[in-house]
């Protein structure tokens, strides 16, 4: 158990550099080689997991209105799709589904963009911050293995991704209900019992 956690604190260490946007190559290779090996999903889903983030943000992207007037982030975890962020119209919203829904391999995408105008970068910078905090709780905990859970963060509404048991949901759960900030917790999880 501790060498799990203490591969665990390596791979966060190695991610650190992303998270403040200057990141040395060799440094990502390395941390994608460990989160590959303790992550739940085979080497092949993550990677469809990363194809399909990308064609869903490329779809998002060519379209001008969704483009220059909604905000949205496009999460992916063992192919099952979390669409955040806000539109002006529900006409949007849908089709902002509708584009994602289309990317080759996606088994379900929850959506949960709002109307309303995009959110500022301070409310960004919040959202942010609130899921680091969750998932360094998540780490401390020796109940857990915090790679396994993708968090999420949107206008204070924190979402849980991850393939776990149903006692590390309860755990991660109650973990992210205590972190302030957190407004609400929806637990999108795809249960191993």
């Amino acid at each position: 158990m501790k060498l799990n956690k203490l591969l665990q604190l390596l791979i966060l260490l190695c991610l650190m550099p992303y998270i403040s946007g200057c990141a040395v190559v060799a440094i990502g290779g390395a941390a994608t080689a460990a989160t590959v090996a303790v992550d739940r999903r085979t080497s092949g889903t993550q990677l469809e997991d990363q194809t399909i983030e990308s064609k869903a943000g490329q779809a998002l992207n060519s379209d001008p209105e969704l483009k220059e007037q909604a905000h949205w982030n496009v999460v992916s975890y063992n192919t099952v799709v979390l669409l955040t962020g806000e539109t002006p119209t529900d006409a949007m919203r849908q089709k902002a589904l509708e584009l994602v829904k289309s990317v080759d391999k996606v088994t379900h995408v929850y959506n949960e963009i709002t109307i309303a105008a995009p959110s500022s970068m301070v409310a960004r910078a919040s959202d942010s911050y609130i899921t680091s905090k969750v998932k360094t709780q998540m780490f401390t905990s020796s109940e857990l293995s915090s790679i396994d859970i993708k968090v999420v963060t949107e206008k204070g509404v924190v979402y849980l991704m991850g393939i776990v048991s149903r006692a590390e949901s309860e755990v991660a759960t109650e973990i992210a209900r205590q972190t302030g900030g957190v407004q609400k917790v929806v637990k999108l999880f795809q249960y191993t019992d």
